[in-house]
Formats: C-alpha cells, sequence, structure tokens
C-alpha cells in the first residue's frame, strides 16, 4: 500500500520587527517541498505540501518492513519590508528541514477464508 504523506505547514510566514526604530515586516513563502521517506530510496521534491486520505496527492511505497523517520524540507523564499516602504526581494532561498516523523512499516498478508464457517 502506499503510504500517504503531507504537511499542514505551508502557509506564508509573516512577522515584524523592529530594527533601528523601524518596523520592517518579513515574509517567507514555501515554494517547494523536498521528502526523505527515510528507507534510503531517492527524496522527492514537489512544488505543492500534498494532502491528506484520500486525495492522496503525495504518496511512497516501502519495499520492507522496518522504523524509518519521514522528513520534509520546505524551501522558503523570502522578502522584507521597511517601513512600508515597498518589497525588497532577498536572493536565494532558505531550507528548512521539519522533525522526523517516526513511521513502522508494517506487512499485511491477504488471507482468504470462507464466510460460510
Amino acid at each position: 500500500m502506499a503510504t500517504v504523506v503531507y504537511t499542514d505547514d505551508s502557509k506564508v510566514s509573516r512577522t515584524t520587527v523592529t530594527l533601528l526604530g523601524f518596523p520592517v515586516v518579513v515574509e517567507a513563502t514555501p515554494i517547494s517541498y523536498t521528502w526523505d521517506f527515510g528507507d534510503g530510496s531517492p527524496t522527492l521534491t514537489t512544488s505543492t505540501p500534498g494532502k491528506a486520505y484520500p486525495h492522496a496527492e503525495i504518496t511512497h511505497k516501502y519495499k520492507k518492513r522496518e522504523g524509518v523517520g519521514i522528513t520534509v524540507t520546505t524551501n522558503y523564499a523570502a522578502r522584507f519590508n521597511v517601513a512600508d516602504t515597498g518589497w525588497q526581494y532577498i536572493e536565494g532561498t532558505v531550507l528548512i528541514t521539519g522533525p522526523a516523523t517516526l513511521l513502522q512499516v508494517r506487512e499485511a498478508v491477504p488471507v482468504l477464508v470462507d464466510p460460510g464457517r
């Protein structure tokens, strides 16, 4: 079975700080997500944060039983605005990796049964 992954933390983050007496609004916008499924398979980069079941936008199939730690690294673009003078874009992006979500991969074995018994 495919394991569905997604993150809820996909909104624009905005904070205001005061620097030398001036208000500075800093905004970070997620632009991509890199998933590490913790089993040694190649990472997967997506432009969306995924969706919960049953939408199954981002999935992964594990090949063996084991304990894994799934991580997602969010790639943010950033900009700032000093005292309402206009937005200035920051060159490059910022990568932030969230904490691992532990998952115990199990195996289900189908068994045919006689429903009349």
